[in-house]
């Protein structure tokens, strides 16, 4: 926990986002970026959004507002029009995407196995005007993924996919994903520095699923290292953003 010095007082100093997976070591220094330089340029929408799922129960599950500026600011610099979302929630990450997209963007693939959720960030969705650039579909992804592989029309049709959901799972994914991404195009995994633990002592305190899924996270980031089809940069945003980058 970061402390901040006032004379010979050091007080703790707690963040304020919901959903907090920073890995800074300084919770002040993290809310010092979320009221420079987030949430005074959060539209309406998503902000509206992020307070209401902080109403959820599993709003652990949310993109962090910083990490959602990011993905707003990446897709408008690889001017991305075709995109894809495995792993949807309450749809932050989403309602970045569709608001960054232009006008003559193509629709957004959705994929969650919980409409419920979903619905809970669709009036606001709506309400923002983008609804129409979404296309939802409820159900395991995998399934859907192995139907669009057999259709050579889906085949590097994607510009931008970003994957947020069953970490034992990426690896499958990826394999699928590889082909329908565009060379040139990106696909963005989250969480892969997962709370921290990967370079956690095997004796550590870890939450049971934090513990679980880890050595999946492990697995998956000494393959994209492993894969010369895709260029990688991984960062500390969130809970961390392995960005694969397909060039062949």
């Amino acid at each position: 926990m970061a402390a901040v010095n006032n004379g010979s007082d050091s007080q703790p100093a707690k963040h304020q986002e919901v959903g907090h997976k920073s890995l800074l070591q300084s919770d002040a220094l993290y809310q010092y970026i979320l009221e420079t330089s987030v949430y005074p340029r959060e539209p309406e929408p998503m902000k509206e959004l992020r307070e209401v799922t902080a109403k959820h129960p599993w709003n652990l599950m949310t993109t962090s507002a910083d990490e959602g500026q990011f993905l707003n600011m990446l897709l408008k610099l690889i001017n991305a029009k075709n995109t894809m979302e495995i792993g949807v929630y309450t749809g932050y990450s989403l309602l970045s995407t569709a608001l960054a997209l232009p006008d003559d963007g193509k629709v957004i693939l959705a994929l969650d196995i919980n409409r419920e959720n979903y619905e809970i960030g669709l009036p606001i969705i709506q309400k923002a005007g983008v609804a129409h650039k979404i296309d939802f579909r409820e159900g395991p992804a995998l399934p859907l993924l192995d139907e669009m592989i057999k259709d050579e029309k889906f085949h590097g049709s994607f510009d931008f996919i970003f994957v947020d959901a069953d970490k034992d799972n990426y690896l499958n994914y990826h394999k699928r994903l590889i082909d329908l991404v565009k060379i040139g195009g990106v696909i963005g995994y989250d969480n892969t520095l997962w709370n921290g633990s990967l370079v956690a002592p095997p004796d550590a305190p870890l939450r049971k699923y934090v513990r679980y899924y880890r050595d999946f996270v492990l697995e998956l980031n000494k393959a994209l290292a492993a894969d010369t089809r895709v260029e990688i940069c991984q960062l500390p945003v969130g809970d961390g953003i392995t960005l694969c980058r397909r060039v062949s």
